[in-house]
């Protein structure tokens, strides 16, 4: 018998079959009609993204050539196509003037499986219930100006979470291929990028052990590259983030003899925005073997820059870039001067704490240390900062390497003879110090011209 007042247990059922109706309809509305909506912001946002990327590349143009949008899931196609900027001009300086007309497009297609649960995404490869605004893929070929369509390896796996930002991962499993005599192979190769439009940030890595082209003429191979950084923009047209790769080896052969190897390449970058002002940091190791006459070379260089003018610095980025394919240097320094003298006039550091090379003949050591003092921008003159310019400059040379350079040739012979280079042990030596517009070098004065702007 149940005490007064006591619910019975039946009458629980109903309350409880009604909380599971109201979850089953709020899943179905989830997982059926969200798709719909969700679609359209999905597609939305992987344009904002497409637009940023060539915004931000400045060197190519991205055009939708249709975009088929579904209930579940939507197709569509983009074309990736080079017009201008350093892609093309580096192009240009390997093979000459190009017309960017007779370049291949890169055409990638892409299904977009979209809804906050996004269920037919689990009839594909690499499908994920994970929620956000679309899960897709894509897959990639070239299309070359007479029509002809070569397919590209490799597949992009990307999704959109709900706060826009697009997360791809391009994988390619090993293979090789062959394509009018030029053979080319990979091991699996992983890279994953992500992109946020609204703050521009990027985020990315990868790895790639095994890449190799040859033809008959020659060929390169890439061995152990791993990288992995995060950028983002300033207002003043300068990214600044974390960078840091390494590379196991570099092959490149040529009909002209044997290869010649870049070995354990090493680079880590950082630089951060303090302001308006930039400071930035690098440390660079590489090992060179098979080069001409010294065979065996080690470089290894460590860089920092402290409070640079951040606006300054970003208008002679943006200015490099724009001139990228001129021929002309002054035209180049003409486009950038007015920016130039505001960097110094604003007055910054920078150092090369080790700029070291080791060579069989032995070791050259280096460091360099500079202070450009701020000035008014409006009376600036390159007069004034060499006046307040501090600079201090030490190397060291074995001396095995300077007798072998020094044979037959007078520069190296007037070196020691006026005392630029001065022996120590096993070394030449070279201490030079810059203040106030005076220069010795190993403890001598000597003059410095100044000239009016």
């Amino acid at each position: 018998m149940l005490a007064s007042g006591a619910i019975h247990p039946a009458e629980k059922v109903p309350a409880v079959k009604k909380s599971v109706v109201i979850v089953l309809v709020l899943l179905a509305v989830v997982v059926l009609v969200s798709p719909a909506i969700v679609g359209r912001l999905a597609e939305r946002s992987m344009d904002e993204n497409l637009k940023w990327a060539a915004s931000e590349s400045g060197a190519v143009k991205i055009t939708s050539e249709h975009y088929d949008r579904g209930w579940f899931s939507s197709e569509g196609q983009h074309r990736v196509e080079l017009r201008e900027g350093d892609l093309l001009a580096a192009l240009e300086v390997l093979g000459g003037p190009t017309d960017a007309d007779n370049l291949p497009v890169l055409v990638i297609n892409t299904r977009l499986d979209h809804g906050l649960i996004p269920v037919t995404s689990m009839a594909r490869e690499e499908g994920s219930l994970a929620p956000g605004l679309g899960s897709a893929v894509s897959t990639m070929h070239l299309e070359l100006p007479d029509g002809e369509i070569i397919e590209l390896p490799g597949t992009i796996f990307s999704r959109v979470s709900l706060g826009g930002e697009l997360e791809s991962r391009y994988e390619l499993e090993a293979g090789s291929r062959t394509v009018d005599g030029t053979e080319a192979g990979w091991s699996d190769t992983r890279v994953n990028v992500t992109t946020n439009p609204r703050s521009g940030k990027v985020s990315f890595d990868g790895l790639v052990e095994k890449l190799f082209m040859k033809t008959d003429g020659g060929g390169i191979a890439i061995n152990g590259l791993q990288f992995e950084g995060v950028q983002r923009p300033t207002q003043y047209g300068v990214a600044v983030g974390n960078i840091e790769m390494s590379l196991g080896d570099m092959s490149v052969i040529t009909m002209a003899g044997p290869a010649s190897r870049l070995e354990a390449l090493a680079v880590s970058a950082h630089s951060d925005l303090d302001g308006e002002r930039v400071d930035a940091d690098a440390d660079i190791s590489m090992r060179f073997k098979g080069l001409p006459q010294f065979e065996d070379v080690l470089v290894e260089v460590s860089f920092r820059l402290n409070d640079a003018d951040a606006r300054a610095l970003g208008n002679i980025q943006r200015a490099s870039q724009d001139a990228a394919a001129t021929a002309d240097p002054m035209a180049l320094y003409a486009s950038m001067e007015a920016d130039v003298k505001q960097l110094f006039a604003a007055g910054f550091d920078f150092r090369f704490d080790t700029f070291d090379i080791t060579i069989p003949q032995g070791k050259i050591d280096s460091n360099m240390n500079f202070s450009f003092a701020a000035s008014d921008p409006a009376t600036f003159a390159w007069t004034s900062l060499l006046l307040g310019t501090e600079a201090a400059v030490e190397l060291s040379v074995p001396v095995a390497l300077v007798e072998s350079l020094g044979q037959g040739n007078p520069q190296v012979a007037a070196a020691i003879g006026g005392g630029y280079l001065v022996r120590k042990g096993d070394a030449y030596e070279l201490n030079a110090l810059l203040k106030k517009g005076l220069l010795t070098v190993n403890g001598a004065p000597i003059p410095v011209p100044l000239r009016a702007n």
